[in-house]
C-alpha cells in the first residue's frame, strides 16, 4: 500500500485534534495514523470500507467459480 505522506498524522495529533483528521479524510481520502513512528491505523470514509468489503466478497466469489469450473468432474463424480 501507497502511503501519500501529506495523510500521515500522529496518534497524539489525531488524539488532540480529531476533527483535523476527519478533515484530512475528506479532502484526501484516507489518513495514516503513527503510533511510535510506525503506520498503525488507517482512518477512510464509511461508503469506501464498504466498496473495499463488496470487492472481496467479489474475489471470494471469483475464486470458488474458478476452483468449481476447473474441477467440474471430480464434482460430477463426488455426486454420484
Amino acid at each position: 500500500m501507497l502511503i501519500n505522506t501529506d495523510s500521515i498524522i500522529s496518534i497524539t495529533e489525531a488524539n488532540q485534534n480529531f476533527s483535523r483528521v476527519t478533515r484530512m479524510v475528506d479532502e484526501k481520502g484516507s489518513v495514516v495514523i503513527l503510533k511510535n513512528n510506525s503506520p498503525r491505523y488507517l482512518v477512510i470514509e464509511f461508503n469506501q470500507a464498504e466498496q473495499e468489503q463488496v470487492m472481496a466478497d467479489e474475489d471470494v466469489m471469483s475464486i470458488s467459480r474458478r476452483i468449481m469450473e476447473k474441477n467440474r468432474e471430480a464434482y460430477k463424480v463426488l455426486a454420484r
